[in-house]
């Protein structure tokens, strides 16, 4: 399994299971598919509701012998209603208990986004603090503070955009090292993956496919004919290339799926070798279009809009 390295020489598979929206009756096999297949990296969160069966699940293959929990990475993320400093630590350690593990490989604040404790998610501009109300580096002081309890052993962020980053690297004793957000080549972060490479700070790509949907003008990803043209060169699924893509820009990239034949298929796309010219014609895709565009966290006469959630003009 390819790895990236934290600043600590810790390693990290490149490759993993992602987890949002499996639905718990298929998911407890789909993570035994994907471990007997060479998965080495499951991503979590607690807002997916769905820990529980992960952590039983886990408990089987450790105890049927088929993986080590120290050949395991595993990551979760703290969900926005949890970013007052004095509830982190409970998040995590229910989500501890669900997953049924002693500590965490990765912990990362899901959003820049904090909700009231009582709300688990919004429906009015009053379940929502602003980032004045509740700065993020206090939440990021707090997870700190995880890491060194030895609850998780690397803490980052997921769908934070260069200045957020920039604050709490500010601020910060420890700088993030893991920034999760949406990556394919529709969006391809070019100047965010620019900006954590120069910072040292690891990067995640969820819906790395693109959730295949078509959007605006756009086929969807695995009917693009750039991507199309390639499966046919390399003997392979448009979904396999997109993959490998990923993989050799050096992102983790957690595709998600329940099905056996699919979670096979995901982890051969390791073996694929794009050339520098397949690379820079996937380049081309690039029109900075999102499928989670946050609008999830907008309300008339609330604290965020488009802008200041990802800061772009």
């Amino acid at each position: 399994m390819k790895t990236i390295t934290f600043r600590n020489g810790d390693k990290m598979p490149l490759f993993g299971l992602g987890t949002y929206q499996s639905k718990t009756n298929d998911l407890h096999d789909a993570i035994i598919s994907a471990i007997k297949d060479g998965y080495r990296m499951i991503d979590c969160a607690a807002y997916y509701k769905n820990e529980k069966i992960i952590g039983d699940t886990l408990q089987e293959v450790f105890n049927e012998d088929l993986v080590k929990r120290e050949d395991l990475f595993i990551t979760s993320k703290l969900w926005n209603n949890n970013h007052a400093p004095e509830h982190v630590e409970e998040a995590l350690r229910n989500t501890l208990h669900d997953l049924r593990l002693d500590y965490l490989d990765l912990y990362l604040i899901h959003w820049p986004i904090a909700l009231k404790h009582e709300i688990e998610y919004p429906q009015k501009a009053s379940d929502l603090f602003s980032l004045e109300e509740c700065p993020l580096i206090e939440t990021w002081k707090a997870m700190e503070e995880m890491q060194a309890k030895g609850l998780c052993r690397h803490i980052g962020v997921s769908n934070f955009s260069i200045p957020k980053l920039q604050e709490l690297i500010a601020g910060a004793k420890i700088k993030p090292e893991m920034d999760q957000v949406e990556m394919h080549p529709y969006l391809q972060q070019k100047e965010l993956l620019q900006f954590c490479q120069s910072e040292g700070i690891l990067m995640t790509a969820y819906s790395p496919l693109g959730r295949n949907l078509p959007i605006k003008d756009k086929p969807g990803l695995t009917r693009e004919p750039i991507i199309v043209n390639l499966a046919k060169k390399y003997n392979c699924t448009p979904a396999q290339i997109i993959i490998a893509w990923g993989v050799q820009r050096g992102i983790v990239i957690i595709p998600k799926s329940v099905h056996p034949e699919r979670i096979k298929e995901n982890i051969n796309s390791l073996n694929i070798n794009l050339s520098k010219e397949d690379m820079t014609q996937i380049a081309t895709l690039d029109s900075h279009t999102r499928m989670t565009d946050g609008s999830a966290w907008i309300f008339p006469g609330g604290p965020y809009t488009m802008k200041n959630i990802w800061d772009e003009k």
